[in-house]
This record gives structure tokens, C-alpha cells and sequence, in this order.
């Protein structure tokens, strides 16, 4: 019997994928646990539609995330900070206030968990930041800290 899975289930497959398994397997336990729908015609085609429009969702969002690439990478922003008479600061420039400043200079609202530094930033200068735009899209950006 032709089943299409609407749960995980371990060692049989993921979500929306359409397997072949036993009738008793599939009437005895995926179907009145609400794992599995029987594969009718008309399911089949959901899922299929389905399919397509998520993939048409993938596409336009990697669409945008290019767009952002283009226009964050290799930009510079510059953040103001108190120092502490030589170029140490006083505390640290964190993720927030990289995404803050991204949103004010180019309207962009980036969440401050997909801003990744190597180290954190203490002393004035240049350092470099990844933005973690898509799971393959990133962007690099310059973080100039100057004394206020």
C-alpha cells in the first residue's frame, strides 16, 4: 500500500514523502496514529501541488537573498563606542548593536543570530562580520569601531 507520510517516522521517511509499505503496517499503525494518509489520486496530487509551490517559495526567497548579498557585501558600517583612554572599550560591541546600525544605514532588518563574529570586538578598529543571509548566502561586512 502506497502511504504519504505527514509525520517523521524513524527508519520508514520524513514528512511528504510517499512510500510503499505493508496494508497492515499502514492500516494497523501509521493511519490510526495520524502518521500516514492512504496515497489516493487526488492526495497525490496535493502533495505534488504542494511541492511546487514550496519550491516556487524557495526560489523567490533565494531570490531576495541575493538581492541582500549584493547589496550588504563588502559594505562597511562605522559604530561609535567609549573608550577607556587607550583603544580599549569599555565593554564589548555586540550582535544587537551591528543590527541595529545595519537597519538604520540600509534599511535592512537582519536578525542579530545570523551576525557571526570571529571574536568579540573590545578594541577599536576594522573587523570583519558574517551575515548568515540563507543557508548558502552569505554576505561580509566591515565594522569600523571608532571612538566617540
Amino acid at each position: 500500500m502506497k502511504v504519504i507520510l505527514i509525520k517523521d517516522v524513524k527508519k520508514l521517511g520524513i514528512t511528504g514523502e510517499i512510500k510503499e509499505v505493508s496494508d497492515g503496517y499502514a492500516r494497523n499503525y501509521l493511519i490510526p496514529q495520524g502518521m500516514a494518509l492512504e496515497a489516493t489520486q487526488t492526495r497525490l496530487k496535493e502533495t505534488q501541488e504542494k511541492d511546487l509551490k514550496q519550491q516556487k517559495q524557495k526560489g523567490k526567497e533565494e531570490a531576495a537573498a541575493k538581492a541582500l548579498q549584493e547589496k550588504l557585501n563588502g559594505k562597511a558600517i562605522q559604530l561609535l563606542a567609549r573608550t577607556g583612554g587607550s583603544d580599549k572599550l569599555f565593554g564589548a560591541i555586540t550582535v544587537k548593536e551591528i543590527a541595529e546600525a545595519l537597519q538604520k544605514e540600509y534599511g535592512t532588518k537582519i536578525d542579530k543570530k545570523k551576525i557571526e563574529l570571529k571574536d568579540p570586538i573590545k578594541h577599536l578598529g576594522t573587523y570583519e562580520a558574517k551575515i548568515k543571509i540563507y543557508p548558502s548566502i552569505q554576505a561580509n561586512i566591515q565594522i569600523i569601531v571608532a571612538a566617540e
